[in-house]
């Protein structure tokens, strides 16, 4: 019976894989490291803006509850939206891409003068220190002292 093994046969010691097996992983001090790399949200900061697509959706949602009101799926407001999208034509889609470009001015105007108040606090200086500087600047304070 040497070579042959039966259907309850055991493994010899010297035939099995030894060292294969990994070391148990204390995974809370992963979870840790991962939660203190990620920043927190700034709760000031401007949300970004909606795509084309999600300015649709918005009068979409509206339409489509007026005409289906037993239907409380969002997954069916969604998928019925995408399909409407996708079969659009691009002359369909201008108007709601014209309002999302609106739309994204807007946020990069908001997120301008949001940067801006940024760096104020992280320079540590108040707004009325900036204003002086922007004075300086323009050369009207300047003058006066030369004079002198």
């Amino acid at each position: 019976m040497t070579g042959a093994r039966g259907k309850g046969a055991v493994k010899p010691a010297e035939d099995r894989k030894v060292g294969k097996r990994k070391a148990p992983v204390d995974r809370s001090s992963i979870r840790k490291a991962k939660k203190e790399k990620k920043a927190k949200k700034d709760p000031n900061k401007p949300k970004r803006p909606p795509s084309a697509f999600f300015v649709f959706l918005e009068e979409f949602r509206t339409t489509f509850k007026k005409e289906n009101p037993n239907v409380k799926a969002v997954s069916a407001v969604g998928k019925a939206a995408g399909e409407m999208w996708k079969s659009m034509s691009e002359e369909e889609k201008g108007p709601y891409e014209v309002k999302a470009q609106k739309r994204k001015a807007e946020y990069e105007k908001q997120m301008k003068d949001y940067n801006k108040k940024q760096e104020i606090s992280a320079n540590g200086r108040d707004a009325e220190e900036v204003n002086d500087e922007e004075n300086e600047g323009s050369g009207e304070e300047e003058e006066d002292e030369d004079e002198d």
